[in-house]
């Protein structure tokens, strides 16, 4: 009777249930599609004539991973008075260097391993957000907001050009990631521990391995009557507490290391320890002390036993050569503007959706901001918008950092206003939330596409028939001398010097490094022809259409043949002997006559 009774009315929450675990599979599915969209055609241009004008498709994939691609090739990763960025960003090159030993050089290479850093990123920032979201009630069934989260990154074409390209941002993202996945886990309970068999010190600093109820139900969403008692594994215990802090105090030095604006990150991952400290500062520096001490000594001993004694003017070269930007260089009203208007590139509509979140979070969910993870997202954004208007070089690349966590702050805005009480209330906030996403994803799963339909690759056949030039002259160094000759390294494996940085100026490094080539974009300039003169007779040889900049579309190779330098002309002068003195009535001896 009650089975029949069942059947014929089925729980209504338990279908609501696993309508969203469909969901769920489905949102997962479609991301991990577009994510594996992201491999194909690994060596084509950046996309031309897309809606992000940056020239770090034109340097930086070879600048940042110059320290591994020459070690690689060559045998030695420094050039004297080059332009070396390894000695302050360290990480990425080590990182590269470990790959190509698998996998040799190549752009193909270098792409795949930012692919798999991506896939950190997206695995870290699945984990952090089903850590800190709990449906509200039973009936909402399983949170959508780590999925949706998951679909917006995957299907974002901003994210698809830039975390296909071998630079810094990247692997910046990733790692402030699992920073923050660490600071989370300090003193980490154990799967159904109970949150009332907590115990403190005198001071009332949690004990370790326990974190604060109020902290944990304002992350789960629930309360802490859900939590049930089971066995404490002791193993367990005595790890969780000493691994996620070495982990801690190992990735903030490894983050400043990959690039020095990770600085503005750190009010996030601090946020996140007060948090696990029970919003308590005695606590919340006692949980932080080990892994900041071990992060500023890392620091400090790789500065004072390996740059200081050794690369100390690379070191300082690669913020002098940004001193042509800065926020007083333009009035404040004017770059914060710009700042923030600029935000735009990362999506015409999920940019103004984060600020729209943002409002209702304040003025009609502000239990969005009980989750640590929502206010740590907002202290990432502001602090890397901060870097943005203090550098005042609004290059679309910088932004991706910003990106990350603004994506997923609309993801779980989304989700939260979707659990609504009643159920027409949910239904209608249920179909707001799947118009939302659609609305973004749709447009970006479309640019994608096109993307991966379309591809281009001016640049790379530019790179292979200057290879093909320099190599069939044997009379002429295979060394190239180019602002993108760490890319053309990368591509073709010749080497390469830069002409714009370097911490010898050019004509000292031409006249050091004696190259044979030279490759300019569009033109050559004054200052460059003035470097080269001196030394050599440059010689257009070819030109390859490659990209789609105005500015620089058209890669020109010059042969440089050395001048004949006239040797000086010694005149060697007849050896006129001293005239003979004799006193008045003295002979000259026979010596002296023959001499």
């Amino acid at each position: 009777m009650s089975i029949n009774s069942e059947l014929e009315n089925p729980n209504p929450e338990s279908s609501r249930v696993s309508l969203a675990a469909i969901v769920r599979s489905l949102l997962l599915a479609a991301a991990a599609v577009l994510f594996l969209l992201h491999f194909f055609h690994l060596n084509a241009d950046f996309p031309n004539h897309s809606p992000w004008t940056d020239w770090s498709k034109y340097t930086d994939e070879g600048w940042y991973g110059d320290a591994a691609i020459r070690h690689y090739l060559f045998g030695h990763w420094y050039f004297k008075g080059d332009f070396n960025p390894a000695v302050a960003l360290p990480m990425w090159p080590a990182v590269e260097f470990l790959a190509f030993r698998f996998t040799g050089v190549s752009p193909t290479a270098a792409r795949a391993l930012t692919l798999c850093v991506f896939a950190v990123t997206l695995l870290t920032f699945y984990r952090l957000i089903q850590l800190y979201s709990r449906p509200r009630t039973h009936a909402s069934g399983p949170s959508l907001a780590a999925p949706i989260a998951m679909l917006l990154l995957c299907a974002s074409p901003f994210f698809y050009v830039f975390e296909r390209m071998a630079i810094l941002e990247p692997l910046l993202i990733a790692l402030t990631a699992l920073a923050l996945l660490a600071a989370s886990h300090l003193h980490q309970i154990p799967r159904g521990f109970s949150l009332g068999s907590h115990r403190t010190d005198d001071d009332g600093a949690l004990a370790p391995g326990v974190c604060s109820p109020s902290i944990t139900d304002a992350a789960k969403g629930s309360s802490s009557t859900e939590s049930k008692t089971a066995p404490l594994n002791p193993k367990l215990w005595a790890l969780n507490p000493v691994l996620p802090t070495i982990a801690l105090g190992l990735l903030l030095p490894a983050m400043v290391l990959t690039k020095t604006t990770a600085i503005f990150l750190m009010p996030a991952i601090a946020y996140i320890v007060w948090a696990r400290a029970g919003y308590r500062i005695r606590p919340a520096i006692r949980l932080a002390i080990v892994p900041a001490i071990m992060a500023i000594a890392i620091w400090l001993a790789y500065f004072l036993f390996f740059v200081r004694p050794h690369y100390l003017s690379d070191y300082r070269y690669l913020f002098s050569a940004n001193a042509y930007t800065g926020i007083e260089l333009a009035p404040y009203s004017t770059v914060i503007l710009n700042t923030i208007t600029d935000g735009a590139w990362m999506g015409r509509i999920l940019y103004p959706l984060y600020f729209v979140a943002l409002a209702l979070a304040i003025f009609w969910r502000p239990r969005l901001f009980a989750n640590p993870l929502f206010p740590a997202l907002l202290l990432w954004t502001g602090g890397y918008f901060a870097f943005l208007a203090y550098h005042n070089n609004l290059q679309p690349r910088y932004y991706l950092v910003a990106a990350a966590p603004i994506t997923v702050i609309v993801a779980l805005a989304i989700e939260s206003f979707r659990q609504a009480n009643g159920r027409r209330t949910r239904i209608v906030s249920s179909t707001l939330a799947a118009i939302t996403v659609l609305a973004i994803a749709v447009p970006d799963i479309i640019t994608q596409l096109d993307f991966v339909l379309h591809p281009d690759y001016t640049f790379l056949a530019a790179a292979n028939a200057i290879k093909r030039i320099v190599l069939a002259d044997p009379t002429h160094s295979h060394l190239i001398l180019s602002i993108s000759g760490s890319d053309l390294t990368l591509m073709t494996g010749l080497p390469s010097i830069d002409d714009d940085f370097g911490t010898l100026d050019l004509d000292q490094r031409v006249k050091q490094y004696r190259p044979g080539w030279y490759i300019a974009w569009n033109e050559l300039d004054d200052d460059k022809m003035d470097a080269l003169t001196p030394l050599y007779h440059v010689e257009r040889v070819a030109a390859f259409p490659a990209m789609d900049d105005p500015d620089r579309n058209l890669l020109i190779l010059y042969r440089l043949d050395p001048t004949i330098q006239t040797p000086e002309l010694r005149i060697h002068k007849p050896h006129i002997p001293k005239p003979l003195v004799t006193k008045i009535g003295q002979q000259p001896s026979p010596e002296q006559l023959e001499h």
